[in-house]
């Protein structure tokens, strides 16, 4: 019995149980006598609450045994499957476990036909007995506390039983779970980043990686190695990121954005305007994947022809000019829809104010409007930077690899979430400076993101001080 059915099992009979609860809940509401007659405060909760207790206290338990048999089961299994093996071949070292089991899963997905282990294929039905054994315990043990739990609840219920307030309470700690859970991911994501940059800068200097112009990666697996420099200073990843990312492609989505926005809530009509915002936040929503193709097949081809318009032979097919235009164009919903709510925020009595005085439209969108919505439009082209400094997939198929220190836009330049994935592709050792360094990098990308977000939330929050 797979681990799904017996989740959709217990949801099932969670249902049955909220049934339950609601209908003694309502028949306490309207029994006559003591507590009965549907008087107003006869019953302290209301059906619903009363079906809900029931529900949580016959699940919580319950799911939380299925919940911790799926994390540690597939390890508890594999030890009873790599016990079965005879000792002259059992896998020793745990790499080789890893490897065998791998294999045994394939088996027993599908994935593969026939194991290159002669053991894996008995391996393979003892896995999918012990699997199919352990969940029928796991099975029968989750109904046994959903049932105690169901019962138990059951019999609490009175009319003057506080449904409601232990409803809400356990809603309240779910919520409390949950942002914990959030919190302590982005936890051990920072601190993840910090052991293993501690790691990488215990063999390359910190001040060599963050003021070195030559980003090498390539380091020697044996002593007689050639073609390995290992050099790791990142300037020109960080120049690559900010000459793209908050150079090029602000050029563009600054303008475009901001004069979208001024055109949607100054000059659009109404009918035009329910139409044209619209489309506009479509771009938002076109995978990044989608941006690359286009960037890569369509606008660096024709920058390159552009280029040796102008003489330049030596121009790139891949460009950080290429990059940083179908980036940009990415961007504008973003700078748009900040801009939008900025100006649309600014008081009507300022508009009419103005106008009042002589001023035309656009003295006043000049004047009073773009001055007055500065704040939020500054905060809003903080948080586009910081995701464009973040964006991978248009510069790894418009920009390139090639970790130059250029000023050229016409050249190739890399990024540093491209060397990222240029870092972790594959099957890495994460024991060397060179996949140490991804770790590294991304520390030092993400120190400048939260700077950049920290700024624009203050700066957005003075804004939205100024005028509620």
């Amino acid at each position: 019995m797979p681990l799904s059915l017996i989740f959709l099992v217990l949801l099932g009979l969670g249902l049955g149980a909220f049934a339950l609860g609601r209908s003694k809940g309502a028949a306490m509401a309207s029994a006559p006598g003591a507590g009965g007659g549907g008087r107003i405060g006869s019953v302290h909760s209301r059906p619903n609450y009363h079906g809900a207790f029931v529900a949580l206290v016959a699940l919580a338990p319950a799911l939380l045994l299925v919940a911790s048999w799926a994390a540690v089961g597939d390890g508890v299994i594999a030890e009873r499957v790599i016990a079965s093996v005879p000792e002259a071949t059992r896998p020793a070292t745990e790499l080789d476990r890893s490897a065998f089991m791998n294999e045994v899963q394939g088996l027993v997905s599908g994935d593969m036909e026939a194991g290159f282990n002669p053991d894996a294929e008995v391996a393979a039905k003892l896995f999918v007995t012990t699997r199919g054994t352990y969940n029928l315990i796991v099975g029968a043990l989750a109904a046994a506390l959903f049932a105690m739990g169901g019962l138990w609840a059951f019999s609490r219920l009175r009319p003057q039983f506080r449904a409601r307030n232990s409803v809400e309470r356990a809603v309240k700690w779910l919520l409390v779970a949950s942002s914990l859970v959030a919190i302590l991911t982005t936890f051990g994501i920072v601190m993840s980043l910090v052991f293993e940059s501690f790691r990488f800068f215990q063999s390359v200097s910190p001040v060599e990686f963050l003021t070195g112009t030559t980003w090498s990666p390539q380091t020697a697996m044996r002593a007689d190695q050639v073609g390995s420099s290992g050099a790791f200073g990142a300037v020109p990843l960080f120049w690559g990121t900010i000459f793209i990312g908050a150079i090029i492609a602000m050029v563009v989505a600054i303008p475009l954005g901001l004069m979208s926005a001024i055109y949607l809530t100054q000059y659009a009509p109404s009918q035009v305007r329910r139409y044209l915002k619209p489309l506009l936040e479509l771009l938002a929503g076109v995978p990044t994947v989608v941006y690359g193709f286009f960037a890569a097949l369509t606008v660096a081809p024709a920058v390159r022809d552009f280029a040796v318009s102008l003489g330049m032979t030596d121009a790139s097919s891949e460009s950080a000019l290429a990059a940083g235009l179908v980036m940009g164009i990415m961007i504008i919903p973003f700078v748009s829809s900040m801009a939008d709510d900025a100006l649309t925020a600014v008081p009507q009595a300022m508009r009419d104010g103005s106008l009042a005085m002589g001023a035309t439209r656009s003295e006043t969108v000049r004047r009073v409007l773009v001055p007055a919505a500065l704040p939020g439009i500054v905060g809003g082209v903080l948080l586009a930077i910081s995701r464009a400094i973040g964006e991978t997939m248009i510069v790894v198929m418009a920009a390139g690899l090639a970790a130059n220190l250029e000023i050229n836009p016409f050249k190739s330049v890399t990024t540093v979430t491209t060397q990222i994935v240029a870092l972790l592709t594959g099957d890495q050792e994460f024991d060397s400076p060179k996949t140490l360094s991804a770790f590294a990098l991304g520390l030092v990308l993400f120190v400048i993101t939260l700077i950049l977000n920290i700024y624009a939330l203050s700066v957005v929050k003075k804004y939205r001080e100024a005028y509620e």
